[in-house]
């Protein structure tokens, strides 16, 4: 049987910080004198967070009845971190002392707190909280789980049978390699066995340690970047096998103790005879006739194929399907959206192509004999198309009536397929790509007319109030959908007043789905998409040096916008200014126009969740994004 043992609690570590009003001391607020500076707490992420400073209004005083909650974690939640995490809620009232256990926690004069504490290095933690007041006090018993992973290796011989990896029903070419990890007691023999055959060894596994992706993302101590190898993980490599179900048992041997678990897989061989498949999510939720492709299981979004669209069979693990693009150009996509199709004769051969000219954008037909997979890959003033796998056969390039947008085009055979290259006379404002006929159109968006006196005159400008469904929250229970909301509305109001006209994706409290925004921003025609949100930081990561303003973008057209709107943010709230950066967020891949993502405010800091409870906080975050969005059109204006 699968042997695996969970970790006792142990003695819970000290706390390493604790500050609330710390990460942004505001202007014209009182907050009670720190306490003196334990030597964890002069670490130096803590230290620096001591002296960020923003232009926040202040806090108002909230005196009331002792409530002492903890708005993250839940009770019982599984937190993703190592040896330490936040966390933040309220007392209820401003004259509240807050200890973890035992060490002070700062209470903001609205109640909110916010801690960064140790974690010991178990599974299961317990953190004891107390608050009181001159009148009276409330204990509260917090108890937290992490992931095995995070978790030094025990003592003793085991096999964790929950981290085998892959598990399940498995299609795999009979000459490649199928990589199999597990973690076990360090030092031990682990192999793979089929009955009383010898199947795989495994070797520990050289790779470093993993960090967790909050870190990569988003803490800005490279300190925390140190990574070591894992004593207690293995890696095997099985090829040209079929295997039955739950046939294989993988054991781990160490002097005369043996603990076994069973490899819960099926294995089959690809067939050696080639296998096209037809890509369509018809049958998927949220069916919107596109399939989502991956470098690998579980990876970001990558590429976006419309129904109809051909690849070869590579394998499967469960229900996810890799599918060949060219030779050894891999993706990973539903095992849903493929489905077998006749073998065709040939390659897909692409044809002559014709650029037709039209008020607001010209558009490129490509002639292709089987749709294949491609991706289109943008730079300043220049669109690059690969069709996969395909041959060329471009006689002709007809460019139709004089089009200032398009400069010259071009195409070339290259390794992996067809390579066309489409140069502008002026940056890229937007495209979008879809089927038609068995051609595919790709259609380059004109940039809108934009005058320097007027900028947003005659502009269509869409408005997205992040969330809900989901979102952050602060210490005392605002909710990301309702801040920005807030922003959002007096942000319409400047741009209206300004001359835009601006399309809401919403304007109450009702969800609206995430693919469901940028589809109501296309087809409105709108020019520039901006989502407004508030932060949160996954667990893990400290929020005192890593909080501030930051804009998030996907396309090169976008970098502009995003830069010209982050330096106005930062100028009217002051915060730390975490700079822009590429994000693979559903509200900032749309490519039929520049779209951005504010994040303005952490809604876990006091101080900012306060700010954004307040009118004087909102027109701030507003005016940041109207001023930088005016910025942005003037520079547009100025390089026509």
């Amino acid at each position: 049987m699968a042997v695996y043992l969970e970790f006792m609690p142990s003695r819970m570590l000290p706390l390493l910080a604790v500050a609330a009003l710390a990460a942004c001391a505001t202007a014209g607020s009182a907050p009670s004198p720190a306490p003196a500076p334990s030597a964890s707490m002069a670490r130096g992420p803590v230290a620096d967070s001591l002296a960020a400073a923003g232009r926040l209004p202040p806090i108002d005083s909230v005196i009331g009845p002792l409530d002492l909650r903890v708005r993250y974690p839940a009770e019982g939640a599984v937190v993703e971190a190592g040896d330490s995490t936040f966390l933040f809620g309220t007392t209820g009232t401003g004259d509240a002392s807050l200890t973890i256990d035992g060490a002070t926690v700062r209470v903001a004069p609205n109640g909110a707190w916010l801690a960064w504490v140790g974690l010991p290095p178990d599974t299961l933690m317990r953190l004891q909280l107390r608050a009181a007041t001159p009148t009276d006090s409330e204990a509260v018993t917090l108890t937290l789980r992490r992931p095995a992973r995070f978790v030094p290796p025990m003592a003793g011989l085991w096999l964790d049978s929950t981290s085998i990896t892959p598990r399940g029903d498995i299609v795999w070419p009979g000459n490649e390699y199928l990589i199999l990890r597990i973690r076990a007691a360090p030092g031990a023999d682990v192999r793979l066995r089929l009955g009383d055959s010898l199947l795989a060894t495994f070797t520990p596994d050289s790779r470093p340690d993993d960090l967790p992706w909050g870190i990569r993302a988003f803490d800005r101590d490279t300190q925390n970047l140190a990574r070591t190898r894992a004593s207690d993980r293995y890696v095997a490599l099985v090829r040209g096998r079929s295997l039955p179900d739950s046939g294989a048992v993988i054991e781990a041997v160490r002097g005369a103790d043996t603990v076994r678990t069973p490899w819960r897989a099926r294995v089959a061989l690809l067939d050696t005879i080639p296998r096209t498949l037809e890509l369509d999510d018809e049958g998927s939720p949220g069916a919107d006739g596109i399939t989502i492709g991956r470098a690998w299981p579980g990876a970001t979004y990558h590429w976006f194929w419309p129904a109809g669209t051909r690849v070869r069979d590579a394998g499967r693990v469960n229900a996810d399907q890799r599918v060949e693009l060219a030779p050894g150009v891999y993706a990973w996509v539903p095992a849903a959206d493929a489905r077998p199709v006749p073998e065709p004769a040939g390659p897909s051969v692409v044809g002559s192509l014709t650029l037709t000219p039209l008020a607001d954008r010209a558009t490129l037909r490509i002639p292709l004999s089987t749709p294949v997979a491609y991706e289109i890959a943008e730079h300043d003033r220049t669109l690059v198309i690969t069709l996969y796998g395909a041959v060329g056969d471009v006689n002709w390039i007809r460019y139709g009536a004089d089009d200032p947008l398009v400069a010259a085009m071009a195409w070339t055979q290259a390794a992996d397929g067809v390579r066309l290259t489409v140069d502008l006379s002026e940056p890229v404002w937007g495209f979008r790509s879809r089927r038609d006929r068995g051609d595919l159109l790709v259609e380059i968006r004109r940039p809108p007319p934009i005058r320097r006196a007027h900028p947003f005159a005659g502009l269509v400008i869409a408005v997205d109030p992040g969330h809900p469904p989901g979102g952050a929250s602060g210490g005392t229970g605002l909710t990301e959908a309702e801040a920005n909301l807030g922003v959002s509305l007096l942000l319409r109001d400047l741009l209206e007043e300004a001359g835009a006209t601006v399309v809401m994706t919403r304007t109450g409290d009702s969800a609206v789905g995430l693919a469901e925004r940028p589809r109501l921003a296309e087809a409105a025609g709108a020019h520039i998409l901006i989502s407004v949100h508030n932060n949160a930081l996954p667990d893990g990561v400290n929020p005192f040096p890593n909080n501030g303003t930051s804009v998030f973008y996907n396309h090169p057209r976008s970098i502009p916008l995003a830069r010209a709107v982050q330096r106005e943010l930062v100028r009217q709230l002051g915060l730390r200014d975490l700079g822009v950066g590429r994000g693979d967020l559903a509200l900032v891949r749309p490519t039929w126009m520049p779209a951005i993502l504010t994040e303005g405010l952490f809604l876990m800091v006091p101080e900012q969740e306060a700010a954004l409870r307040s009118p004087e906080g909102r027109r701030r975050y507003a005016e940041g994004i109207f001023n930088g969005t005016r910025a942005f059109l003037r520079e547009r204006a100025a390089a026509e």
